[in-house]
């Protein structure tokens, strides 16, 4: 008990089982595989914008964590990199510079020398690897083999996570199960997905499915869909599947869901009786009117609040989401290290069903390393999300 309240003070998260577990200190043969260390890289990424960036050290603690940044990385992903640098230095000031030392490596954006910074990370004596943020990469580190490799906390998006390599960041299939779970709690049962078609699509569906299973509810049907014809066929197939579904969730990737959203629109959903479910993806596109009436699950922006606005006072711009989850992971590590040791961070320890709260709300890493998130329920009212209930997991 008093190591979950010390824990809770030292990252102001909230911890509700025994934390207990240490890892061995072993050779680099029994952290990685050595045949995995040499296993060729992923193909490289688009070249830096800029020079590389220096390895740099924030803090003195004994504690040993690398975190992997696109510091120089060309366009979006080296903004996002610097911005969740700054937001280390914020989490290190704030809770870690006495209990970690934090070294900060540039991928440079380059998924194959992303690999070869997590693999020196892992088997030079790093406690926890936070990142990398280059799907590829993250994807390479889950399938290398070892018996005693730290911690992997990856920073990258979409990214389904693996044993030992855990996804941080809420994925669209988290908030589909949330806002799906949501609905099935007001008595629904009957559900359609429609899910843009690609690599995310299984995951998705999956997702859903688990989350409605605890409430009574199923999928009806899956339809995946091409955002490029905007879903004319899976809408009329649906039509002739399924009759009169209690709610139809919409997964709409990386695209706008508008042009699908207007076909549903056509065959009168949303309405009084089918209810229309959409993910936090739609939310990276401006706000159309076609949204009205949908339900969505995301991240609670007042969370964020309070870190915001020592962010923005400290760095003179505004943070993202990129600064919430890079704060969040360095708080939770200088936490563990506060609360339970260099050694404490075990699968009983980061597994722990009851989660963590942080900058982005209630969260939680599972044995197969994805997390779920208990995140508020919004409905779309006047081009703006207005909250139904104040928080839906799915889990």
């Amino acid at each position: 008990m008093r190591a979950k309240k010390k824990l809770s003070r030292a990252i102001a998260l909230a911890l509700a089982a025994t934390l207990s577990g240490c890892q061995s200190k072993g050779s680099v043969s029994e952290v990685l595989d050595p045949a995995q260390i040499a296993a060729p890289n992923a193909p490289a990424g688009i070249a830096a914008a800029g020079p590389p960036q220096a390895t740099q050290s924030l803090g003195t603690g004994s504690t040993k964590i690398t975190m992997l940044l696109p510091l120089s990385a060309p366009g979006t992903a080296g903004e996002g990199g610097r911005k969740m640098f700054d937001a280390a230095r914020l989490a290190m000031t704030d809770l870690g510079n006495n209990l970690i030392t934090l070294t900060v490596e540039d991928t440079r954006g380059d998924a194959g020398y992303a690999k070869d910074l997590a693999v020196k990370a892992i088997t030079t004596g790093s406690k926890v690897v936070i990142g990398p943020s280059e799907l590829p990469a993250a994807q390479n580190i889950a399938k290398l083999s070892g018996s005693n490799r730290p911690p992997v906390l990856a920073l990258a998006d979409n990214f389904a996570g693996g044993p030992g390599v855990y996804a941080v960041r809420l994925s669209e299939a988290d908030s589909a199960a949330a806002g799906a779970a949501a609905i099935a709690t007001k008595g629904a049962k009957k559900f359609v997905l429609l899910v843009a078609s690609g690599a995310n699509a299984g995951a998705v569906e999956k997702r859903v499915a688990n989350g409605l299973s605890i409430y009574g509810a199923s999928l009806a049907v899956t339809l995946p869909y091409s955002p490029a014809d905007g879903g004319a066929k899976a809408i009329a197939d649906m039509g002739s599947l399924v009759e009169a579904p209690d709610a139809v969730i919409v997964a709409s990737g990386d695209a706008s869901p508008s042009q699908l959203l207007a076909a549903l629109k056509s065959k009168g959903i949303p309405s009084k009786t089918t209810k229309l479910i959409g993910t936090d993806r739609w939310l990276e596109h401006p706000m159309d009117p076609l949204f009205e009436g949908a339900y969505i699950a995301t991240l609670d922006q007042g969370e964020t609040g309070p870190i915001a606005d020592r962010f923005k006072t400290t760095y003179n711009y505004q943070p993202d989401v990129n600064v919430a989850y890079a704060y969040d992971m360095v708080a939770l590590t200088a936490g563990i290290a506060s609360a339970v040791g260099p050694d404490g961070f075990s699968k009983q320890v980061l597994e722990n069903p009851s989660g963590f709260r942080g900058s982005t709300g209630l969260f939680r890493f599972r044995a197969d390393g994805s997390s779920q998130r208990s995140m508020p329920f919004y409905r779309v009212e006047k081009g703006a999300l207005k909250l139904v209930e104040k928080s839906t997991s799915g889990f």
